[in-house]
């Protein structure tokens, strides 16, 4: 997610459901008023990506997902980690507040989901900390890297403005981070380019192997160490007129070139452990269900794939 994205978001918070049509999707969506539809074994924890946060203000980052799986009888934690850092450090915030949340409630393990680089970081945890995690979630998440990221990185390093760049992505990830309550938090938005770019998500993937594709495009195993992992992704940009957020993401598209993405991220590169589909007419903010529930006239509810996939967490005994 870009700092431009992210600033004309963070001011501007200060149909059809078609989520069965894939094989390995839940038989059934569940009625809206079904208390015990997402009611999972272990808490759902929702991870934000880069320059997220858990609200703004009454914003939740997972546009009215967590009130959504909660009606359906989950539990559903919103930890807070950096808006932007490594990989690793997003992963060990993380980490910290699973272990404070079991210690507190006496949760024995959690289904992490995570969109964008929040999938990184819950994949960390599920890799030094598998004990806790009964299953990972990625959701439009660059396991193989942005070719945003990579343009990025090129051009800051071509016009000799990385340091502007660092600079001004900080501030506005202290900003956010200030705005969501924890000014505390470390913000390294350099660290977060480099986790997030080719070079540096396949090291990552070296290290952190659980549930990469077997093929390229593939899918990869759909338990390692006792961790269930699923991803999705979609591959539209351009999905409502009157989505402001549509044009920024056409934007860095264009690093793709006739790569199908979301505007931040490739398919393929979506692409984790069981795929429940990589294809939905969704971009890159739609998957959270923002800008504020703006989708597609006819794309699938973002909040219902959610219920769904709870569904499906609880039907495994998750």
């Amino acid at each position: 997610m870009t700092p431009r994205l992210l600033a004309r978001y963070a001011l501007a918070t200060a149909g059809l459901c078609a989520v069965a049509s894939s094989p390995l999707a839940a038989a059934a969506d569940g009625r809206a008023d079904d208390t015990s539809y997402a009611r999972t074994r272990y808490p759902i924890v929702l991870v934000a990506g880069l320059l997220g946060f858990e609200k703004l203000g009454p914003i939740d980052y997972f546009y009215g997902v967590p009130q959504a799986l909660r009606a359906g009888g989950a539990t559903v934690y919103g930890p807070a980690v950096s808006a932007a850092n490594a990989s690793e450090v997003r992963g060990e915030q993380l980490l910290r507040e699973l272990r404070a949340l079991q210690q507190a409630h006496g949760h024995a393990r959690f289904n992490l989901v995570g969109h964008s680089h929040g999938g990184q970081t819950v994949r960390y945890v599920a890799a030094v900390a598998p004990e806790l995690v009964a299953s990972v979630t990625t959701i439009t998440t660059p396991h193989l890297g942005s070719k945003t990221a990579d343009g990025i990185e090129h051009l800051t390093s071509w016009t000799g403005t990385t340091g502007l760049f660092a600079a001004i992505a900080d501030a506005l990830a202290r900003f956010i981070s200030t705005l969501s309550g924890r000014p505390d938090l470390p913000q390294n938005s350099l660290a977060a380019l480099q986790s997030l770019n080719s070079r540096g998500a396949a090291d990552f993937n070296r290290r952190f192997p659980q549930g990469a594709p077997v093929e390229h495009c593939g899918h990869g195993p759909q338990e390692v160490l006792g961790v269930r992992y699923y991803s999705a992704g979609g591959t539209s940009v351009r999905t409502h007129d009157d989505d402001a957020s549509d044009s920024l993401l056409a934007l860095t598209s264009t690093f793709f070139g006739a790569e199908r993405n979301d505007g931040l991220v490739s398919q393929c590169s979506s692409h984790w452990g069981t795929v429940l589909r990589s294809d939905y007419p969704w971009n890159h903010l739609d998957a959270i269900n923002h800008t504020f529930g703006l989708k597609g006239w006819l794309a699938p509810d973002p909040v219902q794939f959610y219920r769904n996939h709870a569904n499906r967490l609880r039907q495994a005994g998750l």
